[in-house]
């Protein structure tokens, strides 16, 4: 086991090494940060001033190397556009997007799981090959379009929901919330099912296809024998045989919706980590920019080690397939 962690623990480093390398080569095409800092009337001589502050007049080998030592110890440098710590702004935008997945997370399972359900129990009937064909068009459109489109229903028309921003919000000291507040809560109802709607499809889909599976087996033919009910058979037995899979993908899929809630904070304005990040590529801000994807990073490689070594522990063949 304890080889096993240690291999999962070199991987994950290898991994965050080679996300920071790729971010530092991509962004030396986005552009000059110091165009953006000054006007067009500065001087050479404070453009070379600027550009020796901010440490971009060294190579590219040691900018990425001092980057990368900074960042083991969590300092991801200072803002070019805002002059402040970069951890700090990621951190006050954090709650924001967290809070943004985990209410699509939860539409997500509370709408995924009983359509899962119902289109694997009456597979044949109409509202359950409405609900497989909305699932397609629910997977195929872009989410900024669906976002444009839930704003201009919800909002535009009806009125019911605010069309951006996240509300007033409530400090609990290192941390803000919007669910606290009624305007918190109504503003983050169209993102997070803007979010929610390409999870709900998968969600979905897997609990559709691990019914199916399920309702085929042994155990199931027999509870039917005994004349145990269908509804009893149906969600206490065959549902929570197809839940692991589901909780699986779903904690998996929380750092990618971290990830691309982006697109989704971008067209509604929610002032979380994917919006910083945009206005980062805006401005060129390297630091921002390479702090967001390392952390999204991080967040995917602590949760594929999490999921790894829980499967080891539960089945121990995984660890003697490794070696």
């Amino acid at each position: 086991m304890l080889a096993f962690i240690i291999k999962r623990l070199a991987n994950a480093v290898f991994v965050m090494l080679s996300v920071t390398f790729l971010a530092f080569v991509i962004f030396r095409f986005v552009g000059d940060p110091v165009d953006q800092m000054l006007n067009e009337q500065a001087t050479q001589e404070q453009r070379d001033d600027l550009r020796e502050r901010l440490g971009l007049d060294k190579p590219f080998l040691v900018q990425f190397t001092s980057f990368v030592g900074r960042a083991a110890t969590g300092d991801f440098g200072i803002s070019f556009r805002n002059q402040r710590d970069v951890l700090d702004m990621i951190a006050e935008r954090f709650p924001a997007t967290f809070e943004l997945v985990l209410v699509a997370t939860f539409i997500s399972l509370i709408v995924g799981v009983p359509m899962g359900v119902i289109t694997a129990i009456k597979r044949q009937s109409w509202y359950a090959e409405t609900m497989q064909f909305t699932s397609i068009i629910g997977i195929s459109l872009p989410s900024f379009v669906v976002g444009i489109g839930l704003i201009l229903v919800f909002s535009v028309w009806l009125g019911w929901f605010p069309a951006f921003g996240r509300g007033d919000t409530v400090d609990l000291g290192w941390w803000t919330t919007g669910l606290l507040s009624s305007s918190g809560r109504m503003s983050i109802v169209l993102p997070a099912l803007s979010l929610s709607l390409f999870q709900i499809t998968l969600v979905m889909r897997l609990v559709r296809a691990e019914m199916l599976e399920v309702l085929r087996s042994d155990f199931i033919k027999f509870a039917r024998a005994r004349g145990i009910p269908a509804r009893s058979i149906h969600f206490r037995h065959a549902l929570r045989n197809c839940l692991m899979p589901v909780v699986t993908m779903t904690a998996m899929q929380i750092g990618g919706l971290i990830a691309f809630a982006l697109v989704t904070e971008t067209v509604f304005q929610w002032p979380g980590m994917g919006l910083l990040f945009i206005q980062a590529v805006t401005f060129v801000d390297v630091p921002i920019m390479a702090a967001y994807l390392c952390i999204v990073a991080l967040i995917f490689v602590v949760l594929n080690a999490i999921v790894d070594m829980t499967y080891a522990v539960i089945d121990p063949r995984l660890r003697g397939a490794e070696k």
